[in-house]
Formats: structure tokens, C-alpha cells, sequence
């Protein structure tokens, strides 16, 4: 089990039954509902609704029962479901598509999906927070969504017999309709919805689900709801929103963390610009608005700004960049880094494993910060409305969070935020809640200080300068061998600061498991083992970023056992089969990840095209996945690492989608390729070097790999797509 499956198992994932709701107290809290729809959602126990507001604790949504996820079947037989999970590509709408219209006997393609709205009716994830990542929407809604879907389609066989005069056992469904068999007649959903909604939810216990040996939908590569939006230019993001009467602002960021804006020495300048609004000083930044967005970003980058340092009492309250911070340092700094650490893992007795040992390997690996370097940047809209309250457009992950941090940031009360959540154009983990690193609070406050709407749009390079930061590690491995060349101890040391320590602080004597996964959960039957944190705070804003932990440990791990396998004259790709004896899930997939590849090589070997090539394998277990790869790479005349192929098996235990698996998986190895090769944030005098795409160069076509990828369905527990094929 990982990390975040534990977090989950502790946190009750609600796997309520679906309650009905009256047309009048669904119509009051959602206004797009359609008059005549059969309108049910999801109901969650009391015990499991024990609901909070942002970590802060700065709001508690009342606990009880109402609905995450809403079903509207409406009159002219399309399907609307609110979605508890944002779509970012991950392809989150189909699944869900599919997963209710499985059930419901419903095409998918008649469905019209849509980002809930932030509040306590759509608690799903943990029951006491809803966030899309940690690859959790699909295990984590499964079950739930298909008692929707089954629910919605026995109360409109309800009301079919109802109307016909017929017994429910002597009607079907077909796609969109009920059936009477007997008769002939066929009864669209669209023309029950309005009787079905008079009818009462069945107990979920009665309600058989499908056997998924006839599932229609579930497993099949289904067409993605999105594209056609995405191909036409219809899909809106939070850069898109637009409202009547709205100005238009940009932002120039101080060049470091914890700066403070003080004179502008050209204010009246650009204060005289044509179509220039205002100009404001802000926490850490200064804005110009503007009637136009390039009216605004041209004033925003033009202003000249004394930055002064914080107080030394202001730094003990700010993360705060100085400005002698260089990475290089501080890699070497975490490479130098000496003591044991707290243990996050630990098996058998160590030092008797290594006391024993016939050899002794030792490394350091390190892995470097990373940009999210999603396509879109940060953007809000915020307005306020004559009633009080705050209607806001933003890209998140975690829309309760976010309406409770803005209602704090606004002085309002959670329930007065209505938070919108666009389609996101990347997640990555960029959008959770970072302090100084999300642009709400500054159109907040330009929204309040103007009296009129505000977006707030975040050029690449004012991105660059927010955006918080994978983190930077150094992990000291040591390794122990038998006389047989075999592992008999292993001990990894990670030197760092995790992105959950980061957000939330250090805690002394505990690691961040979000640190070390990926060192811990490894599968290998090592006797002896320990894998420990030794804390080393950064001044960089750091995050989660994809497959967190498991972006970096693995690809180190897996490194470290190459050269032990070395050490010990095994091949690595033997030493792994024989240290995964007896766990036939992971032999299957090691297996079927050397036959996708042709059979296993290791090399070097002279390729078809006359270049030296050598193949390395890995294996990662992240967010209750299972996975496996091998990379065909060689080195050019120019010194240039050139990957070939990589071939990856992914074992999620159950599916969904597969064209949507095969479409994240081969998303999650070229962006594993382009970190390794090609990505770096580095600062120099406290600031990071690159402010746009030229100086952080991400993987282009020319040098991706050919991806091949197989799907192992081994029937274990449902696990996560997005990031477990990255490591």
C-alpha cells in the first residue's frame, strides 16, 4: 500500500447510497437543471461527512448528508453529470461517462459532463476534502458512480411499469430506453425522467450491479467527450472567462521570494498610458490594470520598482529567498549532507545484514528541481456581486480548499464564494493551494480596490518566477552482497525538503512520506533495508509535481540497483525476476514488459542503423499501480543520450479506458524522458535563470522516443493511470 493509499484507507473514502431530491431544492441550488429532468445524487453517511474547510482550519463546512455528484437525465434524453473531479486531459469526464452510463444503460456520447461547483455536497475524494490528483478519481468514485448510474436506471423502470401497468421483471433497457418486450413498445429515458423523479431510491443493496463480463462500455476505448471542444476552440479555461464590464490586469512578481514593492519611480508614467486603469502595489508584486490585457502587461512590465527586504521578523513568518541562494550550492549542500535521518521504513536488522556482507556498493544520486511547465498559466477572474458574493474563475485541483482560502483573502464567508473551476490545461500539480504561487489573491484585491470585475492573467515569465518547485534531493544509498553477488542490505539516506513539509512544516522526528515514496514500497525481497529522510530546508517554494515522490526515487532506486546488480555480476533484468520470486503479479509484468520489448537485451549491441545501443529496466509500484519499463538508449558523436524506445507494461489492476491508459502512459514516459534529459530550474543570486520555455527546454518531437505500451489487467484492486507511468 503507498503512501497516499494510506492516507486514503484513513480518511473513509464515502461510498454512500444515491438519495433522491426534490425538483424544488435541486432547482434552488443548481440553475442549469432542466425542468421535467430526473435529477439523484449521491448521498454520504453522517458518520463519513465530517467535513473542513482549508488546512488552516479557517473554515468547517457543516457535516451530514447531501450530494457530491449530481445526474440529470433530462427530457430530450441527454445525460448531465456534475463531476466531482476537474478534466485536465487526463480524459476524468469520459471515465465518468462511462462508468455512470454503464450502469444506467446510457451512451456515453449522450452525456454532458461538467466540473461540479466547490461545496460540501460534493465531498467525495476522503470525505472530508474532494482534490483531482494522486491518480485517485476513478478507484476512488468507482464503485459509488456505478449505484448511481444502476439506481438512476431502476427508478426509471419504475416508473415504465408504472405508466405501462407492467411488472419491472418484464422490462430491459437498450442505450437511452426502456423496453417492454412483450409489447413492443420502447419508452425513451428523456420522456420517465419527469415520473421517474417521483419515484423512490431503491435500498443500493437491492440493486444488482453488472457482471463485468457484459459491460458495453467499461473497457472500451470510448471516443473523448472533450476533443471536439479542444479541436474547435470551444473549450473555455479560466484565461478565457470573460464577464460584462470586466478590466483587464497583469503582474510584475518581485524577482525573489519575500520581496516587498516599494517606490515606483515611474508611477505617473505608467499611470499616463493609454487605456491604463490603475496601478496597485501588492503582497509581493505590483499590478497594472488596464482596459486590455496587452494594454496591462505592457504598464506591468515597464514599471520600475525599488524591492525592499523583509524585516527579520517578517522572514520568520515568509518563506523568504536570499540573495546569495545558489542551486549549485545547495545540490551540493544536500550531496554533503551528513546524519541518519528519521526512518520512514525498516526491515529485518541492518547492520548485521551489512556486518555480513561479502561486498559493499555505495552512491549518491540527485535529482533537481523541476518547473511544472504546464501550458497555461496561471489566471483568475474575480467579481463581486451586489449580494455580497464573490463569484471567481480559476484553474484548481481542490475547489473547497480554494473557496475557503479565497473567502479568508476577501473577508467572506465560504458559502459566498462561488468558485468555478474551468477546464485546466495541465495539471501536474500545479494548481493546489502554494502560498504567493496562485493569482486569486491578487484579483481579489484588484477586483475590491477598482469596483469593477478583474482577470488577472500571469505571462510565462511571472509563471516562472511563482511557480513552486518540484524538490531538489540527494539520496546516499549503500548496498550489501552476499558472496552469491545478491542483495542482502540496502540503505537509502534522502537529503531534502518534501513538498508536504514544505507546505505545512517540518515536523521534527517524522519524514514526509511524499519525500521518500518511491524508495519506500519497493517490492524486492532485500532483507535487510532502511530508508530514512534527513531534512534540509530549501528557501524555494516547493510542490507536489507528477508522481511525486515517485517521479525522482524510483528512477534513483532502480539506478542503484543497476550497479549493484553490476557489482555483483548479475544482469539487472535476472536480479530483479529473482528478487520478485514468488510475487506472481510483478514476475508477470516484468515479463511482459521483456516480451513487448522483443525479448530483454541488455547490450551494448549494434542497432540496424549502425549506432552502439544498451537497454536499462525499471519497475515502480506508485498509487496502487503496478509498473514496468525498458528504454533503448545510446550516445551520439555529440555526446547527446538519444532514447530509442521505451516500452512500458502498466498494471492497474482493473480498467476503465484503455485508450485513455494508453494515452497517460505514453504522456507520463516522454515527460519521465524530458526531466531526465532535458529539464533544470537553476538560480543564481536568489532568482531562477529561466523565465520562459527558451531557457527551460522541455522534450521536443525530434527527440521523443517511440513509446509502446501494453496493459496488464492482473484483477487486483483498482489503482491510478496518471502518474504511475512516469517513474
Amino acid at each position: 500500500m503507498s503512501d497516499h493509499d494510506s492516507l486514503l484507507s484513513a480518511r473513509s473514502i464515502p461510498n454512500g447510497a444515491p438519495e433522491n431530491i426534490s425538483r424544488r431544492r435541486f432547482l434552488l441550488s443548481s440553475a442549469g437543471a432542466a425542468t421535467g429532468a430526473l435529477v439523484i445524487g449521491l448521498g454520504i453517511p453522517t458518520r463519513q461527512a465530517r467535513a473542513e474547510g482549508a488546512a488552516d482550519g479557517s473554515s468547517q463546512m457543516a457535516p451530514g448528508t447531501n450530494v457530491p455528484a449530481f445526474l440529470e437525465i433530462r427530457p430530450d434524453n441527454t445525460v448531465r453529470l456534475l463531476s466531482p473531479f476537474n478534466e485536465g486531459g487526463q480524459g476524468i469526464f469520459t471515465a465518468m461517462a462511462q462508468i455512470v452510463g454503464e450502469e444506467l444503460d446510457a451512451n456515453p456520447e449522450s452525456f454532458l459532463v461538467e466540473n461540479a461547483p466547490a461545496g460540501s455536497d460534493y465531498l467525495v475524494v476522503y470525505g472530508k476534502m474532494r482534490i483531482t490528483g494522486g491518480s485517485m478519481s476513478v478507484r476512488t468514485s468507482y464503485d459509488t458512480m456505478r449505484k448511481l448510474g444502476a439506481l438512476a436506471r431502476n427508478m426509471l423502470l419504475q416508473a415504465a411499469a408504472k405508466r405501462l401497468d407492467v411488472s419491472m421483471d418484464d422490462l430491459s433497457t437498450e442505450p437511452g430506453h426502456v423496453v417492454h418486450a412483450a409489447s413492443g413498445q420502447k419508452l425513451a429515458y428523456g420522456d420517465l425522467a419527469a415520473d421517474a423523479l417521483d419515484m423512490p431510491v431503491p435500498n443500493p443493496d437491492s440493486v444488482t450491479l453488472k457482471n463485468p463480463k457484459d459491460f458495453r462500455w467499461i473497457r472500451q476505448p470510448v471516443k473523448r467527450l472533450d476533443v471536439h471542444a479542444k479541436s474547435t476552440g470551444r473549450a473555455m479555461y479560466a484565461m478565457d472567462s470573460h464577464v460584462d464590464g470586466m478590466l483587464h490586469a497583469a503582474v510584475q512578481h518581485a524577482p525573489r521570494l519575500g520581496l516587498k514593492p516599494g517606490t515606483i519611480t515611474n508611477l505617473d508614467d505608467v499611470k499616463g498610458m493609454k487605456g491604463v486603469h490603475s496601478v496597485h502595489k501588492l503582497d509581493g508584486s505590483v499590478a497594472v490594470v488596464a482596459e486590455r490585457f496587452w494594454v496591462a502587461k505592457l504598464g506591468a512590465d515597464a514599471l520600475q520598482v525599488e524591492w525592499q527586504e523583509p524585516t527579520e521578523e517578517e522572514k520568520k513568518t515568509i518563506r523568504y529567498m536570499p540573495a546569495d541562494f545558489s542551486s549549485e550550492v545547495y545540490a551540493k549542500r544536500l550531496a554533503d549532507a551528513q546524519g541518519e535521518g528519521d526512518t520512514a521504513e525498516s526491515e529485518g536488522d541492518l547492520k548485521k545484514g551489512f556486518d555480513g556482507a561479502d561486498k559493499t556498493v555505495t552512491a549518491t544520486y540527485q535529482s533537481q528541481y523541476l518547473h511544472h511547465a504546464q501550458l497555461e498559466p496561471a489566471a483568475t477572474l474575480a467579481r463581486f456581486n451586489d449580494d455580497g458574493s464573490l463569484d471567481i474563475w480559476l484553474p484548481n485541483q481542490a475547489p473547497e480548499q480554494f473557496q475557503s482560502s479565497i473567502a479568508k483573502v476577501a473577508g467572506l464567508k465560504p458559502e459566498q464564494v462561488n468558485v468555478n473551476s474551468p477546464m485546466l490545461g495541465g495539471f501536474f500539480g500545479r494548481h493546489f493551494l502554494y502560498p504567493g504561487a496562485n493569482p486569486y489573491p491578487q484579483a481579489v484585491a484588484l477586483a475590491k480596490a477598482v469596483g469593477k470585475p478583474v482577470k488577472v492573467i500571469w505571462t510565462r515569465e511571472q509563471e516562472f518566477l511563482r511557480d513552486p518547485q518540484r524538490p531538489m534531493a540527494a539520496v546516499r544509498f549503500r548496498g550489501g552482497l552476499d558472496a552469491d553477488g545478491m542483495p542482502v542490505a540496502l540503505e537509502a539516506i534522502s537529503a531534502t525538503e518534501g513538498p508536504t513539509e514544505g507546505l505545512n512544516g517540518h515536523t521534527e522526528g517524522k519524514p514526509d512520506p511524499m519525500a521518500v515514496e518511491g524508495l519506500t514500497g519497493k517490492a524486492y525481497k532485500i532483507p535487510n533495508r532502511r530508508i530514512a529522510e534527513l531534512y534540509v530546508q530549501t528557501p524555494v517554494s516547493v510542490a507536489y509535481w507528477r508522481s511525486v515522490g515517485h517521479s525522482m526515487n524510483d528512477f534513483l532506486y532502480e539506478g542503484f540497483l543497476d550497479e549493484m546488480a553490476d557489482a555483483g555480476g548479475k544482469d539487472p533484468y535476472e536480479l530483479r525476476m529473482k528478487l520478485l520470486e514468488g510475487n506472481d503479479r510483478l514476475t508477470t509484468l516484468l515479463k511482459a514488459v521483456g516480451d513487448l520489448s522483443g525479448g530483454w537485451k541488455r547490450g551494448p549491441f549494434d542497432a540496424e542503423d549502425g549506432t552502439k545501443r544498451a537497454r536499462g529496466v525499471a519497475m515502480a509500484s506508485p498509487f496502487g499501480s503496478e509498473a514496468a519499463a525498458i528504454a533503448e538508449v545510446s550516445i551520439n558523436a555529440a555526446g547527446r543520450v538519444v532514447v530509442h524506445d521505451v516500452w512500458e507494461a502498466i498494471d492497474p489492476g482493473s480498467i476503465v479506458n484503455p485508450a485513455i491508459i494508453k494515452a497517460q502512459a505514453m504522456s507520463a514516459a516522454t515527460l519521465g524522458v524530458s526531466q531526465v534529459l532535458m529539464e533544470e530550474v537553476s538560480y543564481k543570486n536568489g532568482e531562477p535563470v529561466a523565465r520562459n520555455y527558451d531557457m527551460y527546454p522541455i522534450l521536443p518531437p525530434d527527440r521523443a522516443p517511440r513509446i509502446h505500451v501494453k496493459i496488464i489487467e492482473s484483477g487486483a484492486k483498482m489503482g491510478g493511470i496518471g502518474e504511475p507511468p512516469l517513474p
